[in-house]
């Protein structure tokens, strides 16, 4: 398989060598966790001659003896060396019963640098200060970006290039089949089952499988549209299906901490303040739909809208959805104090479909950097102070 250095993580992660933290590598089944840690392990090979590197893959069945905490940190101690930098990898960490009592007490020696990955449901955000007593500081990946995708192939033309990743996606393990079909065979098999019922059934213990399944078809159908626990709920049991809010507020819970979806809550623009209603839900990678549902209703306007909020979480932006005057802007993208309101749309080329993802931006009255992200095709110009610019332009650019 090719491989493609993602810059960001890695460079992320080299500016955290030799600090004190436990460094954890999360993120979406397939998303490149371990090929991230062999990157890094190249990095110190050649960045620090005096490295000594203690690499457990629990892949591998050489590393079956190690699968009981105590004989996990015993291997490690065993290959410490005195006279030289250690350094900590471990891969899929969650093979190692009780893993973090390993770690922790590894962490407290104070004298190995840690590095770990692991099943998105074992090492979830919400519970890293739980699992682990010491520092710990989070590198969360998601799949191939658009840039990272025409880094994978190459192309003079970009916008024919965005189209195929609107339907092909960024999980790189698919490249491998030139078959539309067996791709999506993988991202449903390899991927969406095995972190469904893997990770979420098996942590979780849930009985109620089918109705998970409804859910994520359901969430996966809605992409990019406001729905509620309670609207769900009601959805499902108008097709006779025994599901209660509770419960589906919990899988919801499960999806959003294993990665499968993202919560976009909605944002007050002119009262700034949070709103209690109806959220968004995006997708890890948009190519999870076609793989799920098929490719029958392409929905090309919410896939495009769902890369450009993974995009923003990439580049490091909270989003929410903004509501200004009564009218919705797409996305409010927030960072260190700076803020850009957002409109997605495919196709603006009619004047009433302009007029219309233009209007809410023009009832905003600060002075914030308004933006259309569109398939137009040409460069980017403004429009009464608002930006139009190209999605593979966008997607392309750092900001």
């Amino acid at each position: 398989m090719k491989l493609i250095l993602r810059d960001t993580y890695l460079n992320e992660l080299s500016e955290l060598i030799n600090t004190p933290d436990i460094k954890i590598i999360t993120g979406i089944r397939r998303s490149g966790k371990s090929t991230l840690l062999e990157a890094l392990k190249e990095l110190i090979t050649a960045s620090d001659p005096s490295a000594n590197i203690i690499h457990i893959n629990y892949n591998l069945t050489e590393f079956e003896e190690l699968l009981e905490f105590h004989m996990l940190e015993s291997y490690v101690e065993d290959k410490y060396s005195a006279e030289d930098n250690n350094y900590v990898l471990i891969d899929e960490i969650q093979m190692c019963e009780h893993f973090e009592k390993a770690v922790n007490s590894l962490h407290a020696k104070e004298k190995y640098d840690i590095y770990i990955t692991g099943s998105n449901a074992f090492l979830q955000s919400s519970d890293l200060a739980t699992l682990f007593v010491g520092r710990t500081y989070e590198v969360h990946i998601l799949p191939f970006s658009f840039k990272e995708y025409v880094t994978y192939f190459p192309s003079e033309n970009v916008n024919a290039s965005l189209t195929k990743y609107i339907t092909e996606g960024g999980m790189a393990g698919s490249y491998l089949y030139k078959d539309t079909d067996k791709k999506y065979r993988y991202i449903n098999t390899e991927v969406l089952n095995a972190l469904v019922i893997r990770d979420i059934v098996n942590k979780y213990k849930i009985r109620n499988e089918p109705l998970l399944h409804m859910l994520i078809d359901f969430m996966m159908d809605n992409i990019g549209s406001e729905i509620s626990v309670r609207s769900i709920t009601d959805s499902l049991a108008g097709g006779k299906t025994a599901a209660d809010h509770k419960t589906i507020g919990k899988y919801i819970e499960y999806l959003c901490n294993a990665f499968a979806f993202y919560r976009v809550r909605r944002y007050d623009i002119k009262g700034k303040k949070y709103l209690r209603s109806e959220d968004k839900y995006y997708l890890s990678d948009h190519s999870f739909k076609y793989a799920r549902l098929g490719t029958k209703n392409m929905d090309y306007g919410h896939v495009l809208e769902n890369i450009v909020a993974m995009e923003l979480i990439r580049r490091g932006y909270e989003i929410y959805v903004g509501v200004a005057g009564g009218k919705e802007v797409d996305f409010v993208a927030m960072k260190q104090g700076d803020r850009t309101y957002i409109q997605v749309s495919y196709d603006i080329t009619e004047p009433k479909t302009f007029e219309r993802e233009i209007a809410p931006l023009l009832k905003i009255a600060d002075g914030y950097k308004k933006m259309i992200i569109a398939r137009t095709y040409q460069p980017a110009y403004h429009h009464e102070g608002i930006k139009i610019i190209d999605a593979a332009e966008w997607l392309l650019g750092d900001s």
